[in-house]
């Protein structure tokens, strides 16, 4: 369901059609879920008020919370939506040197630690 359409089987293809047709609150789900990540993979995070507004009007219970949830905050969220930028290169290499820190059993001094970590690189 959360495939991109153009990725699917042929057959994967058939049986969502039919899953979605037996299940109007999925198909619903879906198409929201869809619109929002083409939302967050192009980078328009302007277009989310009337995604939000859209999903108000279905009755998802689930999907109303995180709608809901984003609008705590909305600036920061269609910015971030709106950004190219990614932290996701920092966050690997800091969850590269944590595995480091503990792949020493806290035994290791922070000069041994400091050359692991340039050896690794």
């Amino acid at each position: 369901m959360l495939t991109h359409p153009e990725r699917l089987r042929p057959d994967e293809a058939v049986g969502t059609k039919k899953i979605r047709a037996a299940c109007p609150e999925l198909d619903a789900t879906v198409d929201h879920v869809r619109t929002f990540a083409g939302l967050m993979h192009e980078h328009h995070g302007e277009g989310l008020p009337a995604w939000i507004a859209r999903v108000d009007q279905e009755a998802l219970p689930h999907l109303d919370q995180f709608a809901n949830g984003l609008l705590h905050d909305l600036d920061a969220v269609t910015t971030g939506l709106s950004s190219s930028w990614s932290s996701g290169e920092v966050e690997g290499q800091v969850t590269r040197v944590k595995l480091l820190k503990r792949a020493g059993y806290g035994r290791a001094e922070l000069d041994l630690l400091r050359t692991r970590i340039l050896l690794r690189t």
